[in-house]
């Protein structure tokens, strides 16, 4: 086998906000492995901030990883621990290289365009005119479960634009869900949750800052919302750490993004011990470009969930890589009959 890694700066559309900062460019690298004539393709998405490898030697790990990718799998999983977007653009180009189509690597109704994800529309923050329109977009697009992102502007304001839709639509008829990325303080976090428990939402992502463990078990055994860890599970690799973890906080919901949990294999790690526990789940993508969105919806949709799942972010950029993925009535298709266009 022969690898190459390629540098992809995603530009955004406009710029989207978080509470951590607004996001105008994304960086993503596709890990390109070559074998009798076969192509792999996986990308390796780092969220600056987020990522537990946002250092300084990730470009250098990259090489590394395209001149030793004929080393045992084991070992190379093993030295990339710490870095698990790579392990992931890893996972994703071996799985893309054996199989029949670079970019089927999970063949299924869904890449036969016969079947589709529902997934949440996601309402990114910033002043309350931004908002609201989006919000009626994505209403007018027929999502049925709207994510907002809060903790960025005046908590009133975030309250009045989930009222509105409220006041519009039943939780029968659209489901809500808020992420506050850690925005909430843990003195005034129960308060807060407490106000939004009154609107039918569905659940609250990551109220508090991850590793607050005793703060977020105290939150989610008083909480009125259900709460889901999004944030929490970044970094943390070893097994039984994860079962302490969860057995720990015992939250409602864990939410898997395998670009940042390390990829498929250590995501449905996750997953087995969240049931094991009786804790929901769901999928969400983690701004990836079409390459890796691909590869998380093919391999989410086998996993037969029946919630909605987070993959809608493709639409996001001017420069993404054009695909079959297209989103529509508040679902994410595969139609077949669109080329991919990657080179």
């Amino acid at each position: 086998m022969k690898a190459s890694v390629r540098k992809h700066i995603l530009d955004f559309k406009r710029p989207s906000g978080t509470s951590r900062g607004v996001l105008t460019r994304k960086e993503s690298w596709f890990l390109i492995i070559d074998e009798d004539g076969k192509q792999g393709v996986g990308e390796c998405s780092l969220l600056r901030g987020l990522s537990i490898d946002d250092v300084p030697e990730y470009e250098e790990k990259l090489h590394w990883l395209s001149g030793h990718i004929n080393d045992d799998q084991r070992a190379l999983y093993e030295e990339l621990s710490g870095f698990p977007s790579i392990r992931f653009g890893l996972e994703m180009a071996l799985y893309s290289l054996k199989s029949d189509h670079p970019f089927k690597l999970f063949p299924s109704a869904f890449t036969n365009g016969e079947a589709f994800i529902p997934i949440n529309g996601l309402i990114w923050m910033g002043d309350e005119q931004f908002m609201k329109d989006q919000i009626q977009t994505k209403i007018d697009q027929g999502f049925k479960c709207i994510k907002m992102k809060i903790g960025a502007i005046d908590f009133e304001t975030e309250l009045n634009l989930l009222r509105k839709i409220r006041k519009r639509f039943s939780k029968e008829d659209i489901e809500l869900r808020v992420d506050a990325n850690g925005a909430f303080q843990p003195e005034n976090a129960l308060f807060k949750l407490e106000q939004l428990s009154v609107l039918d939402l569905h659940s609250i992502e990551q109220p508090i800052k991850q590793g607050q463990v005793k703060e977020m078990a105290r939150l989610c055994a008083n909480s009125p919302l259900d709460i889901a860890l999004d944030e929490e599970l970044i970094g943390v690799e070893d097994v039984t750490k994860r079962q302490e973890l969860l057995q720990t906080i015992n939250p409602k919901y864990v939410i898997l993004k395998p670009s940042l949990l390390g990829g498929f294999r250590d995501s449905e790690e996750w997953i087995n011990l969240a049931e094991s526990m009786d804790i929901g789940w769901w999928v969400t993508s983690a701004l990836e470009s079409n390459i890796g969105l691909n590869a998380i919806a093919q391999w989410t949709y086998n996993l037969k969930s029946n919630m909605y799942q987070g993959l809608g972010t493709g639409g996001l950029y001017t420069n993404n890589i054009p695909s079959p993925l297209v989103v529509k009535n508040g679902t994410l298709r595969y139609e077949p009959e669109i080329n991919w266009r990657f080179n």
